[in-house]
């Protein structure tokens, strides 16, 4: 039974080939790996000559040396087309494992632009560089056209001065050319200022730079129409985001049927500049589809080679949270008030209905705080990882203690004294309303105490007491008479309640 034995012997070899082999000579090493298994046939006859006398062990022998000689005879696109489906497989379910980040890392790293040869329909050359791109696919629609309201959208909402920070940039992808002819000149005789501003760009890229869009997996069980669609929509994202990724430090994402909050550029500096000094890979301004997802502008090729690498595999808002998870970002980092909502009524796959609404959506100019740097303590009880930062964090999450007792403190130490216009407090969530401060107060603070453990203001000062679990006081800086230190909301009274402290924002002078 030796020679049994040593047939057997190739598969644990051949299953860590398969694991070791890298894609691009996985099939040249598959051949080499035949011609060594050929080899070993010819050592397995040799040794057969002892089973002579062994009439039922020669004819496992011969079985054996016969199925040997099917398996390298049988036909190589059979084969391999079964590695290619398990290759194909693994792609497609290992995309969150955390065993892939560092590989995506290293390998695909892709700094340089994908080789594609943009079609300018409407555009300037780009004087300088600008703080923030505004990026737009729109194809043709069966029903509705929505493209013009968002451009001008954009732009009205937006004030003289953040005008001259923004670029945007409309990838006309449908390959109508008729119908892209028409939508440029609409665009061109509406928007003529900010074309000659270079404020505005339309691009088109030629058809013949896309893959295959016909015949693909129908993962999800989608019908093939609706494959194409989204599998043809991941690449007309990916040629817009690599025809932007030089021309300006950040950029957000939009679909061609949405409306902007007033002065959104403006909000999306200021949370720019609160997370200064934290990693982050997206910024979510919609809680909807791909509609105001902020990244750097340096990880836009890379998320242009992926959105490629994985085109017919998922929609795109579906890849997305894929791509954040490889880059490391664990958590969703989505801010409320939304800055956009989606205002199209039908959707651009073959016109069907789409009523959806960000319920956060807030179009009036609102007033995002300023919340200066600030370290932040508590001598609650606090759950689990819902740590006193994330109640002063402009994201949407909260601080949640025990129930307080009676002179418990949370303290907000500035890193630099301030002059403060406007403090509002807010506690309790929509799902826990009994979660508030029921008896508390708020007092501001001065002089700095040195301390190796944290620093604390030697005097405070009382600013007023919560109200149904809330705090709100403008004209700050017209009561008190010097410049701010320290903040601390003081507990006056013990409760059975726990505490949510769900946000603290600070508006300077």
């Amino acid at each position: 039974m030796g020679c049994v034995n040593i047939r057997l012997s190739f598969f644990p070899g051949y299953q860590r080939f398969l694991h070791s082999t890298d894609y691009d000579s996985f099939f040249l090493k598959k051949r080499m790996f035949k011609f060594h298994q050929m080899k070993h046939i010819f050592e397995i006859l040799d040794k057969m000559r002892c089973l002579r006398k062994r009439s039922t062990v020669s004819f496992l022998g011969v079985l054996v040396i016969f199925l040997l000689f099917m398996n390298l005879y049988i036909e190589d696109s059979y084969v391999l087309e079964g590695d290619k489906q398990l290759i194909r497989e693994t792609s497609t379910h290992q995309l969150n494992s955390e065993r892939y980040v560092h590989t995506f890392k290293d390998l695909s790293n892709f700094s340089g632009a994908i080789n594609v040869t943009y079609r300018y329909l409407a555009a300037t050359p780009l004087q300088r560089k600008r703080y923030l791109t505004i990026g737009l696919s729109s194809v043709k629609r069966k029903k509705g056209n929505y493209l013009l309201e968002t451009i001008k959208s954009i732009f009205e909402q937006s004030s003289y001065e953040e005008l001259k920070e923004i670029s945007v940039v409309v990838h006309l992808a449908d390959f109508n050319s008729s119908w892209r002819d028409a939508v440029v000149q609409d665009i061109t005789q509406k928007f003529a200022h900010h074309i000659i501003a270079g404020r505005l760009m339309v691009i088109h890229a030629p058809e013949e730079y896309y893959p295959i869009l016909d015949g693909l997996k129908r993962n999800y069980n989608d019908p093939e129409d609706r494959v194409k669609f989204r599998s043809k929509q991941n690449v007309d994202y990916a040629f817009l985001l690599n025809f932007c990724a030089n021309t300006s430090d950040y950029y957000v994402m939009l679909e061609d049927d949405v409306r902007c909050s007033k002065n959104f550029l403006t909000a999306i500096k200021k949370v720019i500049a609160s997370l200064e000094g934290t990693y982050w890979v997206t910024l979510e301004f919609s809680k909807l589809g791909y509609i105001g997802k902020l990244y750097h502008s340096h990880d836009l090729p890379r998320l242009a080679h992926f959105l490629l690498m994985f085109y017919q595999e998922m929609p795109c808002d579906w890849l997305l949270t894929h791509f954040r998870g490889l880059l490391a970002q664990k958590n969703v980092i989505r801010f409320k008030p939304s800055l956009f909502q989606h205002m199209g009524y039908y959707s651009s796959y073959k016109g069907t209905e789409n009523k959806l609404k960000d319920d956060d959506f807030e179009e009036e100019s609102f007033d995002i705080p300023d919340n200066p740097p600030a370290s932040l303590y508590t001598n609650m009880n606090v759950f689990e990882n819902y740590e006193a930062s994330k109640a002063y964090s402009s994201v949407d999450e909260y601080f949640w203690g025990k129930p307080p007792s009676t002179g418990d403190v949370f303290v907000i130490v500035f890193e630099n004294p301030i002059i403060i216009k406007k403090i509002k407090v807010n506690t309790g969530t929509e799902d826990r309303q009994n979660d508030i401060l029921h008896h508390g107060a708020l007092d501001v603070g001065e002089n700095v105490l040195p301390s190796k453990q944290r620093r604390q203001c030697s005097t405070y000062l009382r600013l007023g007491e919560f109200k149904n679990g809330n705090f709100e006081m403008s004209g700050v800086n017209q009561k008190i008479p010097f410049d701010i230190h320290c903040m601390r909301i003081y507990v006056t009274k013990t409760q059975k309640e726990w505490l949510i402290i769900r946000s603290i924002s600070i508006w300077t002078s």
